[in-house]
């Protein structure tokens, strides 16, 4: 089968709310008739599975909580017997119950189908050798891509992380062309490869597909150029399925979200009232094409916004903006909002290495923040007056951006510690 699913992926506006219409009533049926908590939440607003005629009627329907899925804890969120339930995940859970998310064969087949089609959109093909070094087991994120590539029919290294040396080797000695894992992975990889002084560009690897943190456009930059390829995002949560929920295409500009199968809405996180296309707000999902858990209006606490601008590539599936934080990790300094993807941000634009670390607390009751950044080896040797002078220009930088002020604090190479997965950003001690 071609993944580029050309029905579904350049299908006309009002072809794609038919269906989505159908399936939206069908999700709320099942929910309505088979979990109880969405039974209680339906009864609680006055909504019946009749009262849902077409996608437009998605707003009547309550919103679903990380919460919700703590509380139905382990199984009680699921939709059909568990004699249909062929794949449990579940959370990392380090703020709480874990959330346990259930799949059958068809619920597979979905999230397998929306990674094939972002893996093709990216230019891979079946002859090409697929690294994985997102983690495996509960988490989504490695058996996401390795169930994508395989039904591509392409080669599958289920590599997952750690042992960086090693996964070098491996890449040169099967020729891997493809790299799945977390951008800061990737920025390891990178170095690992200056420090075993081999070069890029000697390696097949051409395209690179991250996701499960957020990165910014500079991150990128640096990744492409670290690794000789081309990267792009990919978006996915556990909640609602691993990585394929949406994808970017070869603009590289905004994910194509697989809308057949998650219909997405922007609201506002304070209100919960939509917002209009271009603004951003909380991304919320709801599940039209899932049998286990086909989760209503799932609140994912990410900022991002929706367009529908006609894109280059043909593909008319509704495009959402890379997300640049989570609404639980936005700090707030001083009454401002401030996201560590903002931060990335300018510490890039400077020149900078992109390992660095977020350090929030506070004196005399005011909050201070304090940005480490690791010295790249050319400034390592420069005198201390011109270490000085950099932390003052990336301070004032960072004042500029945020409008909030900030220390910074250039250390060692290598002393932050490094991540196999998703990266530490952020250390806030106002919480201790």
């Amino acid at each position: 089968m071609n993944y580029y699913n050309e029905h579904i992926e350049t299908a006309s506006a009002d072809k794609m709310r038919a269906l989505q219409s159908e399936r939206l009533k069908t999700a709320v049926g099942r929910c309505y008739n088979n979990v109880p908590l969405y039974k209680k939440k339906l009864d609680e607003a006055g909504v019946k599975p009749a009262d849902i005629k077409t996608i437009d009627d998605i707003i009547k329907l309550p919103f679903t909580t990380k919460q919700d899925l703590r509380d139905s804890y382990p199984f009680d969120m699921f939709a059909v017997p568990m004699g249909d339930i062929v794949r449990i995940h579940a959370s990392s859970g380090t703020t709480g119950k874990q959330t346990v998310v259930g799949y059958t064969k068809n619920d597979i087949d979905v999230w397998s189908e929306g990674a094939a089609r972002s893996l093709i959109a990216y230019g891979a093909a079946k002859t090409d050798v697929f690294h994985v070094s997102y983690g495996y087991g509960l988490f989504t994120g490695g058996l996401g891509l390795h169930y994508g590539s395989e039904t591509i029919g392409a080669a599958t290294v289920p590599v997952s992380a750690g042992n960086t040396e090693r996964q070098v080797e491996i890449m040169r000695d099967f020729g891997s062309d493809v790299l799945c894992c977390t951008p800061s992975y990737a920025m390891f990889i990178g170095e690992t490869l200056k420090k075993m002084n081999i070069d890029p560009k000697s390696l097949k690897l051409r395209i690179g597909i991250f996701g499960a943190e957020p990165w910014t456009e500079n991150m990128r930059l640096e990744i492409e150029k670290a690794l000789a390829i081309d990267a792009y995002d990919i978006y996915g949560l556990s909640e609602v399925a691993g990585p394929g929920v949406s994808f970017e295409c070869k603009e590289k500009n905004g994910l194509h979200v697989n809308e057949d199968f998650f219909y997405p809405e922007i609201v506002d996180k304070d209100t919960l009232e939509p917002v209009p296309d271009g603004e951003y707000g909380e991304l919320v999902f709801t599940c039209i094409g899932k049998e286990a858990m086909p989760l209503l209006r799932y609140r994912t606490r990410d900022v991002s916004a929706l367009t529908r601008e006609k894109c280059p590539c043909g593909r008319t599936l509704v495009k959402m903006l890379r997300p640049k934080g989570r609404t639980d990790d936005m700090l707030i300094i001083r009454g401002v909002n401030v996201f560590p993807s903002q931060i990335e941000h300018v510490i890039l634009s400077f020149g900078m290495e992109p390992n660095y670390q977020i350090v929030v607390d506070r004196e005399n009751n005011l909050d201070t923040m304090t940005v480490k950044i690791e010295m790249s080896e050319k400034f390592f040797s420069d005198e201390i007056k011109q270490l000085e002078a950099a932390q003052k220009k990336i301070s004032e930088g960072l004042m500029s951006a945020l409008s909030v002020s900030a220390k910074v604090r250039l250390v060692e190479p290598d002393s932050i510690p490094r991540s196999m997965g998703k990266a530490v950003r952020v250390v806030d001690s106002r919480r201790i």
